[in-house]
């Protein structure tokens, strides 16, 4: 356990996280499942935010209090699941008060390694999602997510044997694979809620491309003025459109391209520059991977 002067409070270990909330220390030192209803007091101030180097899968229900994430504040009025990764800062407003029901499961790296979860668990997105944009469960998705939840448990507390860390780990890959289907059910079944996210972020892309600006939209920089995480919103996009939010923003750039070539007779090179390209051949490889034409032949179309 770390504290940095007016830092966040590190905890690199398992154990500490038991300590931390005043818990017996774990079963097993690299994977355990806490209980919120057992947590009866936090040991020690988090008053600049926590820091966990392992991961934390937990479901969360009941909770008075809120959790801010970055700049955000969320209110967990209703049971929900939230994803932290190694390294993620997570601020806890109201430490005194803690959801009355639900767990957490905690996963240290090192228990991954050997494995090919180790390298795969960092191409689940919903990891870097911030905490606002949780997974709503049905009861049905519950029962199901908490009941792989005491199968990990259920396992590391048996007697240990070659097997044990292979079934354990079979376990949390199926439920990384369940988490991402239902985040997938939750961007279609919220599809009117999402198709508002996606009309702004037309309108903030053609707000840049119609101004003077001379950069690139970056997918951040959208997301920071959309209040979404940039994987929440691609993976989002990706759900309702079939394409990430990167190539919304380059979809909307050849449009303007297009618009350009078509009614001024600017160069290539002061199109490219004006829309934001440090080298006009960036562009036109650009230009032809989308339109299957250089930016000159598309133009001849139109003369």
């Amino acid at each position: 356990m770390t504290k940095v002067k007016n830092g966040p409070l590190v905890l690199n270990s398992v154990s500490e996280m038991h300590r931390m909330l005043g818990l017996s220390g774990p079963e097993h030192p690299l994977v355990s499942t806490i209980y919120f209803n057992d947590i009866k007091d936090i040991h020690g101030e988090i008053p600049n935010g926590l820091v966990l180097n392992f991961y934390m899968i937990a479901i969360k229900k009941d909770y008075k209090g809120k959790i801010r994430y970055g700049q955000s504040s969320y209110d967990f009025d209703e049971g929900m699941m939230s994803f932290i990764a190694p390294g993620q800062i997570c601020y806890e407003n109201e430490p005194g008060e803690n959801p009355l029901a639900g767990c957490m499961l905690l996963i240290h790296p090192d228990f991954l390694g050997g494995y090919a979860l180790a390298k795969n668990i960092r191409n689940y997105e919903f990891f870097s999602y911030a905490v606002n944009e949780g997974l709503y469960l049905s009861q049905k998705e519950e029962t199901m997510v908490e009941g792989i939840m005491r199968n990990i448990e259920q396992e590391y507390k048996s007697a240990i044997d070659t097997f044990s860390q292979d079934v354990i780990i079979s376990h949390i890959e199926l439920l990384l694979t369940y988490s991402n289907r239902f985040y997938n059910r939750q961007f279609l079944t919220r599809k009117s809620v999402n198709n508002d996210l996606v009309a702004k972020m037309e309108s903030l892309l053609t707000e840049h491309y119609n101004s003077d600006k001379t950069c690139l939209p970056r997918v951040k920089d959208i997301a920071d003025r959309l209040n979404v995480s940039p994987g929440y919103l691609s993976d989002m996009l990706r759900a309702l459109t079939g394409q990430n939010a990167q190539q919304h923003i380059h979809n909307k750039l050849i449009d303007k391209a297009k618009e350009v070539l078509t009614t001024t007779p600017l160069s290539v090179s002061e199109i490219a520059y004006q829309l934001g390209f440090e080298y006009p051949q960036s562009f036109s490889k650009l230009f032809k991977t989308k339109t299957n034409v250089s930016p000159l032949e598309y133009r001849k179309l139109f003369n």
